[in-house]
C-alpha cells in the first residue's frame, strides 16, 4: 500500500526523529511513503488562536497538497483530528488522514508487534498517555493494544489517564501558569515507570519540559519510537 505521510510542525522543527521512527514502522509493515515535500502547517494553530481565516487558507493548502487517493498517515492524533472535524467548521471539505497506531491495527490489521520476529528488545515498565484529541477520534486503545505486546515491555495504567496534560496549543503560552499546573498534575498521574509514551508531540513536549524542569528522570517519547526500536 502506498501512504503519503503528513509530517506535522513540532515534528519537523523540533523531532525529526519521530518523523523518521514513523517511517520505519510503516515500511516495515510493507508501506511505500510518500511524503510530499510542500506540504506545511495543517491550520490547527491559527484555529486554536481563533484566526480563521488563515486556519481556512491553510486547510485549502493541505488538502491540495495531499489530494490523491493514497491514504494519509500522521503521527500526531491533533492533526489528524484538525483534518478530520476542524476543517468541517471552517466550511472546508475534510481531509480523512489516520493517526498511526489506529492505521497500523484498523486499516491493516496489525495485532501484535513487531510484525516478523527479530528486533532488540529490553526490560521495562512503561505508561501510556491517552491525547485528549485522540479521544475526539473516537478513542480506541490502539497504541496500548500493540504495546502490549512487543516482548520486554509492560504497561502500566497511567492513573486518570483522561486528565488533559494542560498543553492546548496557545493555551499553554495565553495560559501559561494555569497550563503549567494541569500538565504538573497530568505526571503525578504517572507511576513508578521508566518511560511515558502518547501519540501527539505537542502533549509529549510540553510534559517533557515540565518533567526536565522538575529535574525528573522520566523518558517521555512518541510511541512511533518504541515502534521502530522493537523492529532492531
Amino acid at each position: 500500500m502506498t501512504v503519503r505521510l503528513m509530517l506535522t510542525c513540532l515534528c519537523d522543527a523540533y523531532y525529526g526523529e519521530v518523523g523518521i521512527a514513523t517511517a520505519r514502522v510503516l515500511e516495515a509493515v510493507g508501506c511505500r511513503i510518500e511524503f510530499p515535500e510542500d506540504q506545511t502547517c495543517c491550520g490547527q494553530p491559527a484555529f486554536n488562536a481563533g484566526d480563521r481565516r488563515t486556519a481556512a487558507q491553510l486547510a485549502q493548502r493541505t488538502r491540495r497538497v495531499f489530494a490523491g487517493g493514497a491514504p494519509v498517515v500522521a503521527p500526531s492524533a491533533s492533526c489528524v483530528a484538525m483534518t478530520r472535524h476542524g476543517y468541517g467548521t471552517l466550511g472546508q471539505e475534510e481531509l480523512p488522514a489516520f493517526e498511526l497506531c489506529r492505521f497500523l491495527v484498523e486499516e491493516l490489521g496489525i495485532e501484535k508487534w513487531p510484525p516478523r520476529q527479530g528486533g532488540a528488545y529490553s526490560q521495562r515498565r512503561v505508561a501510556y498517555h491517552p491525547a485528549c484529541h485522540q479521544r475526539a477520534l473516537g478513542g480506541g486503545d490502539h497504541a496500548e493494544r500493540l504495546l502490549r505486546t512487543i516482548p520486554g515491555i509492560e504497561l502500566v495504567p497511567i492513573g486518570d489517564a483522561e486528565q488533559c496534560c494542560g498543553f492546548g496549543g496557545a493555551f499553554s503560552l495565553s495560559h501559561a501558569h494555569l497550563s503549567s499546573a494541569i500538565g504538573r498534575e497530568k505526571l503525578n498521574q504517572v507511576p513508578d515507570v521508566e518511560e511515558l509514551v502518547g501519540s501527539d508531540m505537542g502533549c509529549l513536549m510540553h510534559l517533557r519540559g515540565l518533567a526536565e524542569a522538575a529535574g525528573s528522570q522520566l523518558r517521555i517519547r512518541h510511541v512511533a519510537e518504541l515502534l521502530a526500536e522493537a523492529l532492531g
